[in-house]
């Protein structure tokens, strides 16, 4: 009987570490065949459907929806078509032995320098090539690796003296994976004074992990989901130690708002951020766009893409709010930085969604009219409603529009968007007493909010900058005319 084929979970693409099993889109026993959907699965950025690089019937599904599962783990085992259906050898195996064969295959997949966007995607009959992440080191490994089947004494030889070449005498082991180096630079861990738990001394990710932090018990299988944010697990009898009040649930930080958090955290830790703000009559905008709805009720722009608009200009005359801040490791062990400018806006906006809050991006936004602006942002809002959005739509901003009016408020201490230098706010527009040619009158106003990382500008430029903005919405007539 031939042994299935156990398909390990990929690397999306997104240079993420984990993913949570939203859904299975097959069953035990089903047939399925090569690029097949078989589960969803919702990363720190987007919802996914991960194909299959197999053809054959279903043995076994690694996993419950709501669970996290690691990248380089198994997701699904397969036996291939023809060979006899049964219970798998590799589901009776202990967990150590899956752990290990796991462990192998990434280790192979490492040695190969293979940077697979999605193992399964565009392989018309089950075959493609690795996308490589940096330079070849030896032949092109494929994109589908057999992880049950037996390494030939010639290969593992060879393997053994390549991981013998990887070290470098009393500083490092014997370690291939980027992700393993990172993880231990990152956290202080001294490579050289580990030894590896894999084949030949290899240091594995478990072995820095366990450094780090201590072992944990294993979670309790986690029940099944239909959505997320995951709803709060109800309680009894637990009491809060600190308040003494009892605790009516728990929910876990994971998915889009654990890459919020993280995201949000590291943004208030690393940048020196500022605010500033003004207060804008906005009637004249308000005016102009009705104006033009009445002449074009189906092809008008909103007031957001208006606003977009004022803010690329704005962005091309104070550049400095339009750039990224690089750390970067210096010959002698420190750290350098450089402000980092680019030749064109890709313009963020905040999109709230029943995933969390998304911030999708408008690339060469700088490029597009108001009019193009409104049918980027209506699209993109779209796509990230249902989950669709790509990595580049979701990572790619250099700058950050934040429309929290809709909420009903007037401002906020927004935080920047990391990497980026700079978000500006807009508020509600609501009627407010304003002097007109000094005579009291109502009009529609709002309120613009800017908060900038002070590393790469002043005041006099986050100033300026948000004059201009308010300035244009002010006059949008003269400085439409302008752009």
């Amino acid at each position: 009987m031939s042994e299935p084929k156990v398909f390990l979970l990929p690397d999306l693409g997104e240079g993420l570490t984990e993913a949570e099993l939203v859904n299975w889109l097959v069953a035990v026993g089903d047939e399925i065949r090569v690029d097949q959907p078989i589960a969803e699965v919702e990363t720190a950025k987007s919802m996914v459907e991960v194909p299959s690089p197999y053809a054959g019937t279903v043995a076994v599904l690694h996993g419950e929806p709501g669970q996290t599962l690691d990248v380089g783990k198994p997701l699904i085992s397969v036996t291939p078509i023809g060979a006899a259906a049964g219970p798998p050898k590799a589901a009776a195996a202990e967990p150590a032995d899956t752990a290990d064969v796991a462990a192998e295959v990434y280790r192979e997949e490492e040695k190969a320098g293979s940077g697979n966007v999605l193992i399964g995607y565009g392989t018309p009959g089950g075959h493609g090539v690795a996308r490589r992440t940096r330079p070849r080191k030896s032949s092109a490994g494929t994109a589908v690796v057999e992880p049950v089947a037996p390494v030939p004494a010639a290969e593992k030889a060879a393997d053994d003296l390549l991981l013998m070449r990887t070290r470098v005498p009393g500083k490092l082991g014997a370690v291939i994976s980027p992700l393993v180096r990172r993880m231990a630079r990152d956290h202080g861990v001294d490579l050289g004074e580990l030894q590896g738990s894999g084949a030949s001394g290899l240091i594995m990710r478990r072995d820095v992990e366990a450094v780090i932090k201590p072992p944990v018990v294993e979670r309790p299988e986690a029940e099944p989901v239909e959505s997320t944010p995951a709803a709060p697990v109800p309680t009894t009898g637990d009491t809060d130690t600190r308040t003494g009040l009892g605790i009516t649930g728990r929910t876990a930080v994971r998915g889009v708002r654990k890459a919020v958090a993280a995201n949000m955290a590291r943004s208030r830790s690393e940048i020196p951020e500022a605010t500033v703000w003004v207060d804008v009559d906005a009637t004249a905008l308000v005016e102009m766009r009705a104006a033009l709805k009445k002449s074009d009720p189906h092809h008008t722009p909103g007031l957001l893409a208006f606003i977009a608009r004022f803010v690329t200009a704005g962005l091309k005359k104070f550049p400095e709010l339009n750039t990224r801040i690089v750390t970067t490791e210096d010959t002698a062990g420190g750290t350098s930085q450089e402000i980092v400018a680019f030749d064109g806006v890709n313009l963020g906006f905040a999109a709230q969604t029943d995933r969390g809050l998304m911030v999708p991006s408008v690339r060469n936004a700088d490029k597009l009219s108001a009019r193009e602006l409104d049918a980027e942002i209506r699209r993109l809002t779209a796509v990230v409603r249902d989950g669709k959005a790509s990595p580049a739509e979701l990572g790619s901003g250099t700058f950050t529009l934040n429309n929290y009016g809709v909420f009903g408020v007037d401002g906020s201490a927004a935080i920047i968007n990391h990497p980026e230098v700079g978000i500006l706010g807009v508020g509600r527009i609501i009627d407010k007493p304003w002097v007109v040619n000094g005579e009291l009158a109502v009009r529609k106003v709002t309120e613009l909010t800017l908060t900038f990382d002070h590393r790469v500008c002043d005041g006099g430029t986050a100033g300026g900058f948000l004059r201009y903005v308010a300035d244009a919405i002010e006059n949008p007539g003269s400085a439409l005319a302008d752009m």
